[in-house]
């Protein structure tokens, strides 16, 4: 049978390999102490280094980026972007592009199409009438404005209603029955804008003549 290890006591182990039995002692408890690896002690004091040096250079130097401005550096960032590609768009959109180009393009009048049965119908309707029907003549209106009337309250102009999707209800006005219309080009970009705005025109022939 193997040899049991010699076990002395001791205040602490001063050796690899040896065991020894601690002096002190509490209400019979006691404690045996080993000397940890090197590869231990060696992780051990090199994480309190770098601690160390970590704070310092984050707390006191400020040489790294908090997560809050990490975060805000890139929402900048993103801003400078969409308003570049919104500023780019209406370099080149007109009223007339928008009529004779976007209104008849069967693409970009689809994509319109998706983009507001996916955004718009909760307060336009389906059919853009405002109002969802229940039968029996018998009918809900919905928060927003209907989009077939012929009746544009902030502009009727194809740009007037592109700026209207984009911001978002004037700030001025109390919107319709206290409802205000949000500012979507903060959810898409410029395109899909125009391609929405799109079409509303090709749903308003009369209210828009193609020239």
């Amino acid at each position: 049978m193997p040899e049991e290890p010699e076990i002395r006591r001791a205040a602490y182990a001063e050796k690899k390999g040896e065991i020894v039995l601690r002096e002190h002692e509490y209400d019979g408890i006691q404690e045996y102490d080993q000397k940890l690896p090197n590869w231990w002690l060696f992780i051990f004091i090199g994480a309190h280094i770098f601690f160390l040096g970590y704070w310092i250079t984050y707390y006191q130097f400020g040489w790294f980026q908090t997560d809050e401005q990490r975060i805000e550096r890139a929402m900048a960032v993103i801003s400078e972007v969409k308003k570049k590609a919104l500023d780019d768009m209406l370099a080149k959109l007109t009223d007339e592009a928008i009529i004779n180009d976007w209104a008849t393009d069967p693409t970009r009048v689809a994509t319109g199409e998706s983009i507001y049965m996916s955004n718009c119908i909760a307060c336009h309707g389906q059919d853009l009438a405002a109002k969802i029907d229940l039968g029996g003549g018998q009918s809900v209106n919905l928060p927003g404005l209907p989009l077939t009337d012929g009746e544009w309250k902030y502009g009727d102009k194809p740009m007037d209603i592109f700026k209207l999707i984009n911001e978002g209800t004037p700030a001025d006005s109390p919107g319709h029955n206290g409802a205000k219309m949000e500012a979507w080009g903060q959810k898409l970009p410029p395109v899909q804008i125009a391609e929405l705005t799109a079409f509303l025109v090709s749903k308003n022939p009369d209210d828009f003549q193609q020239k």
